[in-house]
């Protein structure tokens, strides 16, 4: 693994930093996940992607640049370490976008991705039921088949929708074989959320953002254009969704990279020696992580895949994200302020754990797949 940068990437790097210098929005942005905080951050984005920025890895007829996964970990460095935030239109570019470029035909691609890329369409992700949270293959909304009209009648209900209340397109696994085994039967669907027979209700949260929603469907038409992967193939389809959710794009290292760095000067202003070791211990947690990430880089760069590793991934980056805001708060002390960003940020870092898939669920996944154990 070389971790020194060509020529290139340093010109990559110089030209991202500077761009961002001179175009990011007024800082900080309200919260993304609020009606009057969402559509500031959807301008941010689309001025990103104006600016060539949006999705750098991208080819550059969906509004990419072609650039390497080295050059997309350099833009996410530079990005975080702009101050700026995670991004609205994420569950759509780093979870569905790579799934439609394994698995969608090219009519899908040219008709979803530039306007995925231009945040002209946002998309949500329809996997919880009310009785299928971690248990993905529990789901029990289904669809029909129209013959008639060459497509499927959709109806159920999709819970912990995040941004569901402030997007335009839904992806996610309907029972299309009630017949079928668990894990088979499903298929993927792209949903138009203006549909009729759509429904979607906001859910707040204790910190006041909007952003989760329940979505319900009542024999809604999707078109055969908008099944992903084909017919009873969902759940082959959504696991590469999930692999990405897990893995290397919704939580690159140069997230990281900024918190630890807001520690660290967090540190200096209020030192304490108790807690220089825990300090340290977070930097080091980060700095393993970015060099777990070049390694992963390295093997996917070969042409190899990360598969079952993605459970690795998770685990590892949702406890470091609440260890790094827990030494905060503990600098902090009875000075944390409730509507501070380190005590949002441990907040949302607490789901972590639990989103994209428990680490209950993961750890059971490392044990069985990576480390060969047995069943339990």
């Amino acid at each position: 693994m070389d971790l020194t940068e060509t020529a290139d990437e340093q010109d990559f790097r110089a030209e991202a930093r500077a761009w961002l210098a001179a175009n990011k929005p007024a800082l900080p942005m309200p919260p993304g996940d609020t009606a009057a905080g969402f559509p500031v951050h959807r301008a941010w984005e689309r001025a990103l992607f104006e600016g060539g920025w949006a999705v750098v890895s991208w080819p550059t007829e969906y509004g990419g640049r072609d650039a390497s996964l080295w050059e997309w970990l350099i833009f996410e460095e530079e990005y975080y370490a702009a101050g700026l935030p995670q991004r609205v239109a994420q569950n759509g570019i780093f979870l569905l976008a790579p799934t439609i470029f394994e698995f969608g035909t090219q009519e899908q691609k040219d008709r979803i991705l530039p306007r995925m890329a231009g945040v002209e369409d946002l998309w949500c992700q329809g996997w919880s039921e009310p009785d299928a949270g971690s248990d993905l293959a529990g789901i029990k909304s289904r669809a029909v088949r129209d013959d008639a009209a060459s497509g499927w009648r959709l109806s159920g209900q999709k819970t912990w929708t995040t941004r569901g209340a402030f997007c335009t397109h839904l992806f996610g696994l309907f029972r299309t074989d009630a017949a079928a085994e668990r894990h088979r039967g499903m298929t993927y669907f792209l949903v138009d959320l203006r549909s009729a027979g759509v429904t979607v209700r906001p859910v707040d949260k204790l910190d006041g953002d909007a952003g989760f929603a329940e979505v319900f469907l009542d024999d809604v038409f999707v078109p055969d254009a908008d099944v992903l992967g084909g017919v009873d193939r969902g759940w082959n389809v959504a696991m590469a969704t999930t692999g990405s959710e897990r893995g290397l794009s919704l939580r690159s290292p140069g997230r990281f990279a900024a918190v630890m760095t807001r520690l660290r000067d967090l540190w200096r202003e209020r030192p304490d020696p108790t807690l220089r070791g825990e300090v340290a211990d977070c930097w080091m947690e980060v700095e393993a992580y970015r060099l777990a990430t070049e390694m992963s880089v390295t093997r996917l760069a070969a042409g190899e895949r990360l598969g079952a590793e993605s459970s690795l991934n998770k685990v590892w980056w949702s406890e470091m994200d609440i260890h790094l805001h827990e030494a905060a708060l503990h600098l902090l002390g009875a000075d944390a302020d409730l509507e501070g960003p380190w005590l949002r940020g441990y907040q949302f870092a607490l789901a972590g754990p639990i989103y994209a898939g428990t680490n209950e669920i993961q750890r059971n996944v490392i044990a069985e797949r990576l480390l060969g154990l047995p069943r339990g």
